[in-house]
């Protein structure tokens, strides 16, 4: 709220204003990025890093053609990029400094018919094979409500190495005899990854029936490389578990900013009975 101080200084230097503009010429305008158009994209690399003001940019129809399998809310503000790489690696394009929403849009082919590789706000990853051109287009979202464009910072870098993950269950376990709940543990090692999940199945010989029952554990911030433990219950889908030999199917997923990795094991584990 500009309160009635503020209000006054404003009103007392009107004058002011007027008599300086008398003096000075008109404002300059943002000139049209010369990478506005498809033709004109500018050929980057890993490890280029670039600012434009887009205020001046314009989005057309072969934007609209790469956001159509995309279905970013505007495409405003547009400016291209073009990649090639001579081997084959992943790449990370982030636009999140800007100063603006910006998003950015990736596609390979020929102008009026590109495929739609990735898309997406802020950052986007994706996987160039050597020898192909990959088009980037860097857009005005709108998601900040408002505007055409702004101070755009976007930058191109070699993307993480992938996760990496290992997963073991001992060969024993625990059940409450009382809920029929099998308790379930092993060790897990991954790197790179922002989490790593663990799923699992237990199915268990009950005289003629088959007990059946799924487990779940999660962990973030823990893909460091150091073997940790993990401990995860399974709760049966059609009985109880009793104590006795027990096969388990586990499967371990660890996930970075662009990519997953997984592992899995199979494993009889004893039940032991009573309590853990």
């Amino acid at each position: 709220m500009i309160t009635g101080t503020r209000f006054t200084r404003s009103v007392l230097a009107v004058p002011l204003a007027i008599g300086a503009l008398a003096f000075s010429g008109p404002a300059a305008l943002a000139a049209t990025p010369t990478n506005d158009t498809f033709g004109g994209a500018i050929a980057v690399a890993i490890g280029d890093t670039l600012t434009l003001d887009t205020t001046a940019a314009t989005t057309d129809a072969d934007d609209a053609q790469l956001n159509a399998s995309c279905g970013a809310p505007a495409t405003d503000a547009s400016v291209w990029y073009s990649f090639t790489s001579a081997t084959d690696t992943g790449v990370v394009v982030d636009v999140s400094q800007s100063s603006y929403s910006a998003g950015v849009l990736v596609g390979t082919g020929s102008q009026g018919s590109l495929q739609t590789v990735m898309c997406g706000p802020g950052t986007v990853g994706f996987f160039a094979t050597a020898g192909t051109t990959y088009y980037v287009l860097a857009i005005d979202d709108q998601g900040d409500g408002g505007g055409n464009g702004g101070n755009l910072n976007i930058s191109f870098n070699a993307a993480p190495p992938p996760p990496t993950v290992s997963i073991s269950v001992n060969r024993t376990g625990f059940v409450n005899a009382k809920t029929g709940v099998a308790t379930l543990s092993g060790t897990y090692t991954c790197t790179n990854g922002d989490f790593i999940q663990v799923n699992g199945e237990a199915d268990q010989s009950v005289g003629r029936f088959i007990i059946s029952g799924q487990f779940f554990f999660f962990d973030f911030g823990t893909c460091d490389g150091a073997p940790r433990a993990w401990v995860a219950d399974a709760v049966s889908l059609n009985g109880k578990f009793a104590g006795g030999k027990t096969a388990t199917v586990t499967f371990a997923f660890a996930c970075g900013p662009f990519e997953c990795s997984e592992g899995f094991v199979t494993q009889t584990v004893q039940l032991k009975g009573g309590k853990k």
